[in-house]
């Protein structure tokens, strides 16, 4: 078995990999195109572009690993051509993208990452009426995208004493889970609306939604203008779901209070304006960036692996 990392990654996800390896072989890691040309299968990163003339000096692969919820930075179509097996890691990211979320929600709100600013530069005044903020309790999140971190992040926004309401492609039951199930609670008390509803009626507005090209730019000047002047957008998911300048022109001209993002629509690269702005936090796309979620997506990756080379089709998380 050959097994081409493109990206260094915790080793103690990848250990029961080992007793399949010739010793002579092993996994060894390949930054540019060493080792590529041998390689069975291909860990590849969210953040790593593998594109058709990659996948062409391969040509014993037989499986793309992919270390992320999403899979875009993968040409599916050169791996169809080739009958190329292609699986992802959604389970271990829940949680922590949601917990960033929220976090990014409450640093917004309560100005955490302003303050800390002002403070370090020796320009906070304190005082009883200075320093004033918003509260998460009591307000209303919006969420766009009520998949598996949709619903995380609504069960948190749940138990802070928020009011949810959601958009997706279609209504969610609670009879899709058992009665006992965190899922179906969440679903009862979350409110399904349409997309226009959801902006002109939360405090917060996140999105939770993948990638496609039908969703690009889904928020941009005519959203943006719909949201209350003292509404909040969270994104955690893709950056090209926003249209970067018209946020920062929102932003400005205060058609929205503020904005926390953890991704950005020419990612790496952030629009020098959003740099300037007091009224958005931003985040280096860290959402499922903790220790404990990088191991446990290198396991999920592991299980992927495995199952592949077992014949277990069901117990892998496939794309293609």
């Amino acid at each position: 078995m050959k097994i081409c990392f493109t990206t260094e990654l915790p080793s103690e996800g990848f250990t029961r990999l080992l007793p399949l390896l010739p010793k002579h072989e092993g996994i060894f890691i390949a930054y540019k195109d060493s080792g590529w040309e041998k390689a069975e299968v291909l860990v590849s990163t969210f953040d790593y572009q593998v594109p058709g003339i990659m996948i062409a000096s391969m040509p014993h692969l037989r499986l793309i690993a992919n270390f992320g919820a999403g899979y875009n930075n993968i040409d599916l179509s050169a791996c169809r051509a080739r009958n190329i097996r292609v699986t992802y890691t959604p389970q271990p990211v829940i949680e922590p993208t949601a917990e960033l979320a929220y976090a990014l929600m409450t640093d917004i709100a309560r100005r955490v990452s302003e303050f800390d600013r002002l403070v370090r530069a020796g320009e906070a005044r304190f005082g009883v009426m200075n320093n004033l903020s918003h509260s998460l309790y009591g307000k209303t999140l919006g969420i766009i995208g009520m998949g598996r971190i949709g619903q995380a992040l609504a069960r948190r926004a749940i138990a802070g004493g928020m009011k949810v309401i959601y958009h997706n492609r279609k209504k969610l039951s609670p009879d899709s889970y058992p009665p006992s199930d965190w899922h179906a609670e969440v679903i009862r008390k979350a409110e399904y609306t349409d997309f226009q509803t959801v902006l002109q009626d939360s405090d917060f507005v996140s999105l939770n939604l993948p990638y496609t090209p039908e969703v690009h730019h889904l928020i941009g000047k005519p959203e943006l203008g719909m949201m209350k002047r003292t509404a909040y957008l969270i994104n955690t998911a893709r950056g090209a779901h926003v249209h970067e300048a018209a946020l920062a022109e929102a932003l400005r001209n205060g058609i929205i209070a503020g904005a926390a993002l953890d991704v950005y629509e020419h990612e790496p690269d952030v629009s020098p304006e959003l740099l300037t702005l007091p009224n958005v936090v931003l985040s280096p796309h860290t959402g499922t960036g903790t220790w404990e979620g990088r191991i446990a997506m290198c396991e999920n990756v592991t299980d992927n692996i495995l199952a592949f080379y077992a014949g277990e089709t069901d117990k892998m998380n496939i794309v293609l």
